[in-house]
């Protein structure tokens, strides 16, 4: 059985079928097979969401499954019964888990203690739906427009159009968008040049995950956020205070002032490079107006694609149930 809980989760030799069965879902919305009929997927959060939490529920539903939100609170979950019991009761009732917490080691845990699919839509670790989306996104972009009818090879095509581009990440290198962009860049075959201020590194557990993957020195990190930018397809960045770091927001805004996406540092990146942000922007601080605005900017596309890729994970996990 197959979980979803970081982008290697996904051999490199599967994405061309995943990718291009999510192109297929896009086209055909409303027209496609429906592989969770009969099927209910449990939706555990422990953090508010929009994007999150619509997609996961729409793409559920147009899969021809039923969608149950369960807000960590409203479960026993949030009265003290371990997680291991969850996913095992869980796991009598419904036929795969979405997830959306804090600590990385709770999905981890509901995947090794439970019997069903579990997918990792966000923890504090990592965000591997959002960087799928935001490849995917970016496949749109610079990959064939029409592609021949062989799936795997209509994959391939979009794939490989991501090998070699760079792309730069600047602001909080730490947070979880950070880290699963490294892990994907170095999947997709991309370069990756990181900008932030000292003192915020990754996680002892990411650097083991990356080292446990074969990426380790996958990256380039420095403090100069124009270095990072300089030659690079993707300049992107995330919100400066992410959910459970609110106490720390005057010093965030403070150290990270120098890395906000100004269009002199847009600038700075190749004269067609796109700007993506996972959303919700902060326009002023990490982000400034005027690069929103930009019609380089592909933070809607990358919003709409978190439903198609989804869909497709969603699907391809229901197909390998045991």
């Amino acid at each position: 059985m197959k979980h979803f809980l970081h982008e290697t989760d996904f051999k490199a030799s599967e994405l061309p079928a995943l990718f291009a069965l999510a192109r297929e879902l896009k086209q055909n919305r409303g027209r496609h097979a429906r592989p969770l009929a009969g099927q209910t997927w449990a939706m555990i959060f422990s953090k508010s969401s929009t994007r999150t939490r619509v997609s996961f529920e729409v793409g559920i539903h147009e899969l021809g499954g039923n969608p149950l939100f369960l807000n960590r609170n409203d479960i026993q979950l949030g009265r003290g019964e371990t997680i291991a019991d969850t996913a095992r009761v869980l796991s009598r009732f419904v036929h795969g888990l979405v997830v959306r917490t804090f600590d990385h080691a709770e999905v981890q845990q509901l995947a090794d203690m439970g019997t069903i699919p579990v997918i990792n839509a966000l923890t504090d670790l990592l965000h591997p739906c959002q960087i799928f989306a935001d490849a995917f996104t970016l496949m749109e972009r610079w990959g064939p427009s029409s592609l021949g009818s062989d799936a795997a090879s209509r994959g391939d095509d979009l794939v490989g159009s991501l090998r070699g581009r760079k792309i730069a990440f600047v602001g909080d290198r730490g947070c979880n968008v950070a880290n699963s962009w490294i892990l994907g860049a170095n999947l997709f075959g991309m370069k990756i040049s990181l900008a932030g201020p000292p003192g915020f590194d990754a996680a002892p557990e990411f650097d083991q995950l990356l080292a446990r993957e074969g990426f380790a020195g996958g990256y380039h990190f420095t403090t100069d956020p124009v270095e990072a930018v300089r030659d690079a397809d993707v300049v992107y960045t995330d919100v400066w205070v992410s959910m459970g770091k609110e106490e720390e927001t005057s010093e965030r805004i403070r150290v990270m002032s120098p890395y906000a996406v100004t269009e002199e540092l847009f600038a700075a990146a190749k004269p067609d490079a796109l700007f993506m942000h996972c959303l919700p922007a902060h326009a002023g601080e990490e982000v400034m107006q005027e690069v929103l605005d930009s019609p380089r900017c592909i933070i809607f596309d990358q919003a709409e694609n978190r439903l198609h890729v989804q869909k497709a994970i969603l699907a391809t996990l229901a197909a390998g149930r045991t």
